[in-house]
């Protein structure tokens, strides 16, 4: 069985996380894969939108601290690996926001650590009820340095602070109205749902949804009048593209659009 499996569906790629014995860690092994996955979903046109979730009984644990323990047994102590371990985490979770299609994660059980971390990266979040997400290294002593990067830009300040000094967990309901997830369902709708809405986004159009996520983690980091200057410019570009032409168009007539783009 593959680490990652991946199944194509009405143009939306799900990936599973495949190693639920041990719930799904971001050992070397997942991390290869999902890097190597994401860079093929950069330039795959015929993919519109991700779903990321995991299997067995959890999500994502975070980091595989087995492997971890190891590298401190080169003669360095483990700084070259550790380092290299996360920059290559740093990379992944920066290229789920990189490639043109919006990614979901699907989350249930817990997402700890870097799994929380990969929620936080991902565009949207449907979560099962019950699923509990942390950045709980502050509890073996490893503060979640490069895991709160994603989360603080996710909820308010002192939230995040508060998850990340006292390692405990954030409830699915809250994790909700914080802004960490967009929707929490019973466990049993999870794939449902999370397959509406992947499909829901699949069905617009391509180049509009690629060049709109672009913008919008480009803008985010702007000063507000810089943002709008670049969000002005890019909307003249998505207006002079021909299928948008065709989309307003087809709204004024009341008919749907008859998009040449796949």
């Amino acid at each position: 069985m593959a680490i990652l499996e991946r199944r194509d569906k009405n143009a939306v790629a799900y990936l599973t996380m495949n190693a639920p014995e041990r719930l799904n860690t971001l050992s070397d092994e997942m991390l290869a894969a999902l890097q190597s996955t994401f860079d093929q979903l950069l330039d795959d046109q015929t993919v519109r939108a991700v779903v990321i979730s995991g299997a067995g009984k959890a999500f994502c644990a975070g980091h595989d601290l087995k492997q971890m323990t190891a590298a401190r047994q080169a003669q360095d102590g483990g700084a070259a690996t550790f380092k290299d371990l996360f920059d290559r985490c740093a990379t992944f979770m920066q290229s789920v926001q990189k490639i043109p299609q919006p990614v979901i994660a699907q989350v249930h059980g817990i997402a700890t650590a870097a799994g929380c971390q990969l929620v936080a990266s991902c565009d949207l979040a449907v979560a099962a009820e019950g699923t509990r997400f942390g950045v709980n290294g502050v509890n073996i002593g490893l503060f979640c340095s490069t895991p709160m990067v994603a989360l603080s830009r996710n909820i308010a300040r002192k939230r995040a602070f508060e998850m990340l000094v006292t390692g405990e967990f954030m409830p699915a309901s809250e994790a909700k109205t914080s802004g960490l997830i967009n929707r929490v369902v019973p466990e049993a709708d999870l794939a449902a749902t999370t397959q509406s809405l992947a499909e829901v986004i699949a069905g617009k159009l391509a180049y509009s949804v690629k060049t709109g996520k672009t913008a919008y983690y480009q803008q985010i980091q702007m000063p507000l009048e810089k943002a709008y200057a670049y969000t002005g410019e890019v909307m003249v570009k998505n207006m002079l593209n021909r299928d948008t032409e065709e989309g307003i168009a087809a709204f004024i007539e009341k008919r749907d659009p008859n998009w040449s783009q796949d």
